[in-house]
């Protein structure tokens, strides 16, 4: 693990960090998970390079959630892109920031440019959290983990930011369980890097014990 004034970066997996929350005005503690990469463009074949055919590397954030009281869900780009998400404050596939459980997704990249994708969590809501899973897969480009140089970091304000680099692993499978969260009632979180490969989010499910049913979805 590497810490300096503005950054601590979680290198080995198991590395984990606590951010005491305690401290300033509590209010301001929103959470920001960003997930951004570099948009590689990889050909498709042959035949699709001779006609310009190309195809570019589509990533998405997504995190498994339990609260205290056992509600527990999903949140990610394949469950509200047919016009199941909405604004903030009403919860639809996308979360909710206003209310339980207080997480939400602000939207899908297709590309990684600008901001990239970001899951917010409301400092409202830490006293009924528990427990984020916090993964992203290769929804669209082949599973060249090396080739996207994705990055999440998780920032709190008053607080260094937590990166997780994920451009660095070569694994062939396109779902990353990237970071665990876990969500003191003494006003602190502690995140752990995770970086564990899998084949979709079921099989993630089971390896973390999350007891949750799935079917196949598309954007």
């Amino acid at each position: 693990m590497a810490i300096n004034l503005n950054k601590v970066t979680l290198e080995k997996q198991g590395d984990s960090h606590k951010i005491d929350l305690s401290k300033g005005n509590k209010s301001n503690k929103e959470i920001i998970i960003n997930l951004n990469w570099t948009q590689e463009t990889q050909k498709k074949g042959f035949l699709s390079g001779l006609f310009g055919g190309s195809q570019g590397i589509d990533l998405d954030l997504g995190c498994f959630y339990l609260l205290n009281d056992g509600q527990k869900s999903v949140i990610d780009g394949i469950q509200f892109a047919h016009g199941q998400g909405g604004p903030k404050d009403r919860l639809t596939k996308q979360g909710k920031y206003t209310g339980i459980p207080w997480v939400w997704h602000t939207g899908d990249d297709r590309s990684g440019a600008g901001s990239g994708e970001n899951i917010l969590v409301n400092p409202q809501g830490l006293s009924e959290l528990k427990r984020i899973v916090v993964y992203c897969f290769i929804y669209e480009g082949v599973a060249k983990w090396t080739e996207t140089n994705a990055v999440v970091t998780i920032k709190v304000p008053e607080n260094p930011e937590i990166v997780v680099e994920m451009g660095k692993q070569y694994s062939s499978q396109k779902f990353c369980a990237i970071a665990e969260i876990l969500f003191d009632q003494n006003d602190s979180i502690t995140v752990k890097k995770l970086v564990t490969f899998h084949n979709g989010h079921g099989d993630c499910d089971k390896a973390y014990n999350w007891g949750m049913k799935w079917t196949a979805g598309s954007k």
